[in-house]
């Protein structure tokens, strides 16, 4: 059987190890803040306890735990070079924008704050044509 597949460039593996990496960070957010005691928030500085307190609905932590867990197996069926990680990113993308939108609409963020929740749909956004363009040029099958 012949392996029909284009051996990628070196930038494609530099990319999707950033991106592991980047959707890495995601979920150990999500777990840090799934798993944060009461006493662990007392801890931390004010500014940031109120963060931790603030009561968010169940869907919102799914729509978290969905965009972060598929973006990081998206990112691995990357590496092992498998077309699914383009459904895998458009699940994770359609999760993230979800969690943003809900940001944007009940919590006031100027400046700076803006800065990471609209970096999140960027790379999402980019993830999701860095694998239609990976499977177009048979990169991954």
């Amino acid at each position: 059987m012949k392996n029909s597949m284009n051996k990628p460039p070196i930038w494609f593996w530099i990319v999707s190890v950033l991106a592991l990496l980047w959707n890495g960070a995601g979920v150990m957010a999500y777990i840090g803040r799934a798993f944060m005691t009461d006493d662990m928030i007392a801890q931390l500085p004010k500014e940031q306890q109120a963060e931790f307190l603030a009561e968010y609905p169940a869907w919102y932590t799914a729509a978290f735990a969905l965009a972060v867990f598929c973006g990081a197996l998206g990112c691995i069926a990357l590496l092992i070079r498998k077309k699914w990680a383009h459904l895998l990113f458009i699940v994770s993308a359609l999760a993230a924008i979800i969690q943003q939108v809900y940001l944007f609409i009940n919590i006031e963020m100027t400046g700076a704050a803006l800065v990471m929740p609209i970096m999140v749909i960027i790379v999402c956004l980019f993830l999701i044509w860095f694998a239609r363009n990976a499977i177009a040029k048979h990169w991954i099958d």
